[in-house]
C-alpha cells in the first residue's frame, strides 16, 4: 500500500504539471495573437490600405467674352440671276461664251441669223422714203392750190382735199418711223448680250438649232455671285431678340458650311420677312455677303449664325463637364484635398464647346471634365494631368 500510494501521488503531480504548462502556453499564444493580429486600433488602422483615387481630368473655370448666336439653316442665292433667252425667232448662228466664264455687262454671248431682220429694216426704210416723196409732192400741190384759190381759179374744196393728202402722208411717215424702230430692235435682238456682270453657266442649246422667243428652255443661265445672299429661317420666338439687335446697329451674320464646322463668309443681316410662317412657327431672314472670294455658291446649304450680343466676362465651362441629375444640372468640383464635390449650376447659351454658367460658379474652381461616371460625393480623385490656367480667357 505504501508503494502504490507513492506511485499515485507521483502521477497526479505530473498531470498537474502538464496542465499548468499547457495553460501557460495557451496564455502566451493568446497574448501574441492579440498584440500581433488584433493589436491596438490605431496601429491596425495605420496598416490598412488607403482607398485609391478615381482618375479624372480637370480644368479651371474661367471667364471670357462670349458671343451669343442664333443658328438657322439656309441656302445661298445669287444677287442677280438671269436665264438667257432669245427674244426673236431664228437660227442660232454662234455661241460666243465659254461655259463657266466671267462676263461683263454688254458682252456678246450669242448671235441669231440676222438676214431676215436686216431685210425687214431695209424694207421699212424704203417705205419711209416712198412716203417722204409722196409727202413732198402733196405739200407742193397744196401750196399751188392755196395760191389759185386766192384768184378764184380753183375752189376751196380742192385745197381741203390737198390738205388731207398731206396729213395722210405725214401719218404714214410716223408709222414708217415706228416700223423702222421695230425692225432695228428686232435686228438688235439677233445679237444676244449679257444683261449684267456675272458667271455664265452650262450651254443648253448648240449653234445650228432654231430658237424661238417663247421657248421654255434657256440658252444658259447668268448669275452674279458678288455679292451673294443667304435666305434662312429661325424660330419665330427669336423675333424680338433679332429686332432688338437690329435696333442697336448692323447685325453680323457668319455663314458656315453644311457640317457647321468651317466659316465661309461674314456679312450683315439685310431684312426680316414681314410675316411668320404659322405652319412651321418660323420666320425668314436674309443676309448679304460681299463674297469676294466666291466661297458662297448659289444653291448651297449653309448654316447662318446671327450675332445677337456679346456677353462680357462670362463664366464658362467645357460643355462636357455639365451633368444632369435628378435635381437639375451640376458639375463635379475638386476640393483642395482632392475630393469630389457636386455643385448645382444654372447655365446660359453655349458657344462652340463652351457653356455659359449663370449661377453656381464664380471662376477659379477646379471642375471634372472626364471620368465623372465613377465619382461620388467626397470620393478621392487622382488628377490625370495638371489643369490649365483657365478654360478660356483669364479666371477671376
Amino acid at each position: 500500500m505504501g508503494a502504490e500510494g507513492n506511485t499515485a501521488a507521483s502521477r497526479g503531480g505530473r498531470r498537474l504539471f502538464f496542465i499548468v504548462a499547457l495553460l501557460a502556453i495557451l496564455t502566451a499564444g493568446g497574448a501574441l495573437y492579440w498584440y500581433g493580429v488584433q493589436g491596438p486600433r490605431p496601429a491596425h488602422a495605420a496598416r490598412s490600405p488607403a482607398r485609391p483615387g478615381v482618375p479624372v481630368s480637370v480644368a479651371m473655370v474661367g471667364r471670357q467674352d462670349v458671343p451669343i448666336y442664333l443658328t438657322g439653316l439656309g441656302t445661298v442665292q445669287a444677287s442677280f440671276t438671269v436665264a438667257i433667252h432669245s427674244q426673236v425667232d431664228g437660227k442660232l448662228q454662234e455661241v460666243l461664251f465659254t461655259e463657266g466664264q466671267h462676263v461683263k455687262k454688254g458682252d456678246v454671248l450669242a448671235k441669231i441669223d440676222p438676214r431676215l431682220f436686216q431685210a425687214a429694216l431695209d424694207q421699212a426704210r424704203a417705205k419711209k422714203a416712198q412716203d417722204q416723196a409722196q409727202l413732198t409732192s402733196a405739200e407742193k400741190d397744196l401750196a399751188r392750190s392755196k395760191t389759185l384759190v386766192l384768184s378764184n381759179i380753183t375752189s376751196q374744196q380742192i385745197v381741203d382735199q390737198q390738205q388731207g393728202k398731206v396729213d395722210q402722208f405725214k401719218a404714214s411717215m410716223a408709222a414708217d418711223d415706228a416700223a423702222i424702230q421695230t425692225a432695228e430692235t428686232q435686228l438688235e435682238y439677233a445679237t444676244i448680250t449679257a444683261p449684267s456682270d456675272g458667271r455664265i453657266g452650262v450651254r443648253l442649246v448648240d449653234p445650228g438649232n432654231i430658237v424661238h422667243a417663247n421657248d421654255q428652255a434657256s440658252l444658259a443661265t447668268l448669275v452674279l455671285t458678288r455679292p451673294s445672299a443667304v435666305l434662312f429661317t429661325l424660330p419665330a420666338r427669336s423675333l424680338d431678340d433679332i429686332r432688338d439687335a437690329m435696333a442697336r446697329g448692323p447685325v453680323e451674320v457668319v455663314a458656315y458650311d453644311q457640317d457647321n464646322r468651317r466659316a465661309l463668309a461674314t456679312g450683315k443681316l439685310l431684312l426680316v420677312d414681314n410675316i411668320i410662317d404659322q405652319a412651321t412657327a418660323t420666320i425668314k431672314l436674309k443676309a448679304i455677303f460681299p463674297n469676294d472670294d466666291e466661297k458662297l455658291w448659289p444653291g448651297e446649304f449653309v448654316n447662318a449664325h446671327v450675332l445677337l450680343d456679346t456677353r462680357s466676362a462670362a463664366v464658362v465651362v467645357p460643355s462636357g463637364a455639365v451633368q444632369r441629375g435628378p435635381n437639375g444640372l451640376f458639375v463635379w468640383t475638386v476640393t483642395a484635398n482632392n475630393l469630389a464635390e457636386p455643385r448645382p449650376i444654372e447655365v446660359g447659351p453655349a458657344y462652340q464647346d463652351l457653356t455659359v454658367v449663370t449661377s453656381g460658379l464664380s471662376g477659379g474652381e477646379r471642375i471634372v471634365t472626364d471620368g465623372q461616371y465613377k465619382l461620388q460625393r467626397n470620393a478621392p480623385v487622382a488628377v490625370s494631368a495638371p489643369p490649365p490656367a483657365a478654360v478660356a480667357g483669364s479666371s477671376s
